[in-house]
C-alpha cells in the first residue's frame, strides 16, 4: 500500500528531494508545489531554482506557493487523482516568519506565523491528494548562535512534528540513505 501522505526529512544536501520525486516519479498527474521566492539580485539561487525545475520530469505542472496562505490553499484545492510534491517546508517557513514580521520574536507576529502553521497542518490532514512533503531537519546540529537562527529551528522543529502527526509515513535522508521513521 502507497502512503497517502510522507513527509521528507533530512539536512542540507542529503538528497530529500530526489528521494521525494523517486516517490511520484511515475506519477500522473504531478503537481510540484515550490515554495521559494524568486529574488532577481540573486543569480546563485536562481541556478539553484532551476536545477530543481531541470531534475523534474517535463509533464509535472508547478505551482508556485511562497506566500503562508497559497500553500494551505493548494493542498486543499488539490484533486484527488493527482499527486502532488511540496518542496519545502523550510522555505515556506522562511517566508512567512518574513511576512508575519516574527524575527524579533514579537508575541503578535509569533501568534499569527502559529496560525499559519496550524493552518497548514490542517491542509495536509484534509488534502485528498497523494501528498508528498519535504523539510529540512534541523534539530540534529548545534544550538544556532544568532536569536533569529534559535527561532527558525525551534519552530522549523514544532513545524515538522505537527506535519508528521498527520502524515501516514515519515522519511529520514542522511548522505542520500532513507531512513523509515514511519
Amino acid at each position: 500500500m502507497v502512503a497517502a501522505r510522507t513527509l521528507v526529512l533530512g539536512g542540507a544536501r542529503s538528497g530529500k528531494s530526489a528521494h521525494a520525486e523517486g516517490l511520484i516519479a511515475r506519477a500522473d498527474p504531478v503537481t510540484y508545489v515550490a515554495t521559494a521566492r524568486r529574488d532577481p539580485d540573486d543569480a546563485e539561487w536562481a541556478e539553484r531554482i532551476a536545477a530543481h525545475v531541470a531534475r523534474r520530469p517535463a509533464h509535472w505542472r508547478t505551482a508556485e506557493a511562497p506566500a503562508p496562505e497559497q500553500l494551505p490553499a493548494v493542498l486543499t484545492g488539490a484533486d484527488p487523482a493527482e499527486s502532488v510534491l511540496v518542496d519545502d517546508i523550510a522555505t515556506w517557513l522562511t517566508g512567512l516568519l518574513d511576512d508575519t514580521g516574527a524575527w524579533d520574536r514579537d508575541p503578535a507576529a509569533l501568534q499569527r506565523t502559529r496560525e499559519h502553521r496550524e493552518r497548514l497542518a490542517e491542509a495536509t490532514r484534509r488534502c485528498g491528494s497523494r501528498l508528498v512533503l519535504v523539510s529540512a531537519e534541523v534539530g540534529l546540529g548545534i544550538v544556532p548562535s544568532t536569536r533569529s537562527g534559535r527561532l527558525f529551528r525551534d519552530e522549523l522543529g514544532a513545524l515538522n512534528a505537527q506535519l508528521a502527526e498527520e502524515c501516514d509515513e515519515v522519511v529520514l535522508l542522511v548522505a542520500g540513505v532513507a531512513l523509515q521513521l514511519r
